[in-house]
Order: C-alpha cells, then sequence, then structure tokens
C-alpha cells in the first residue's frame, strides 16, 4: 500500500471514529505480563522467533480493549540485527513480514468475532509498521539521543531504513 492511501485510510478512520483514533499501548510490556522475556538486543521481536502467539495474542487483547491502530512487534526488529544473531537475510525478512501477518490475523480474528458493531460504519483497525530508530537497532540507548557516533551519516541511516 502506498503512502497515500494508507493516509486517507488513516483519515477516513478518525473521522468515522469520531475525530480520533486509539492506538494499542505498550506491546513489550504486555508480552512481559504474559512471561514473555524481552530482555535481548531485539527486544520483543525475539517473541516472532520463539513466541509468535503470544504477539497475536497481545494484538487481540488491545482490538478487545478498543485500538483503532496495532502497531507491529517489529520496533526493534532489523535485518541487521537478525543478521547478528545468525538468521539469513531471507529469514530477517521473512520475520519482518511475519509481524504484520500476526497484527492482520488478530485483527481479522477480532472482527470476525463481534461483527459490525452497531453504530459504526467502519469495523476494520488498521495495522501500521513499528519502524525503529538506527539507535533502536544499535541498542544502545542512542535512539534517545540521536547521536550515532562517527561515520553514521545520512547515506547510512537511508540505507538502513
Amino acid at each position: 500500500m502506498g503512502f497515500e492511501k494508507g493516509a486517507s485510510l488513516l483519515e477516513d478512520l478518525i473521522e468515522k471514529a469520531g475525530g480520533c483514533a486509539v492506538m494499542d499501548g505498550g506491546f513489550a510490556t504486555q508480552l512481559e505480563s504474559h512471561g514473555a522475556s524481552v530482555n535481548f538486543k531485539v527486544w520483543s521481536a525475539l517473541c516472532l522467533i520463539r513466541d509468535p502467539h503470544l504477539i497475536k495474542q497481545v494484538h487481540l487483547e488491545y482490538s478487545e480493549a478498543g485500538a483503532d491502530i496495532l502497531v507491529t512487534s517489529s520496533y526493534q526488529a532489523t535485518i541487521p540485527g537478525f543478521l547478528s544473531r545468525g538468521l539469513s537475510l531471507e529469514e530477517g525478512e521473512s520475520l519482518l513480514k511475519k509481524s504484520v501477518k500476526l497484527a492482520v490475523e488478530a485483527r481479522d480474528k477480532f472482527w470476525d468475532g463481534v461483527g459490525c458493531i452497531p453504530g459504526n460504519s467502519y469495523n476494520r483497525t488498521l495495522v501500521a509498521a513499528s519502524i525503529g530508530s538506527y539507535g533502536a537497532y544499535l541498542a544502545d540507548g542512542s535512539e534517545y539521543s540521536g547521536c550515532y557516533g562517527p561515520g553514521v551519516n545520512l547515506d547510512k541511516l537511508k540505507d538502513f531504513h
């Protein structure tokens, strides 16, 4: 989907929802409440490998709580991060796609179960990709400062994203 179509879907959602949209909440915190360990360099992205059912469960819980937008479990999921864990490029790309698939599956399961809510002319939650900063990939706190060290120029950041 192109940016323009995504923006249009969001604008339609906000209009139909009465002027605002509710996003899901702290993903890693919810995963931890279900027993997932996220104390790794790739944070909750490790659950894409070890516990995908928990990711889907958290998305479903946020849908049940009224979220209009589900954010994928991919903030810390990057190709370089997966490569550093010994995964192949194809496996990393597959996991990024899986983060979207799990959110869509949870959204569809929720809406298949409740149908259209009376009074609402929309009945689909949007799924948004969570894309972390270069500093999030480094997992060294630089995501908060933007100070990524020498050699990290605009071209490197463009290539990374």
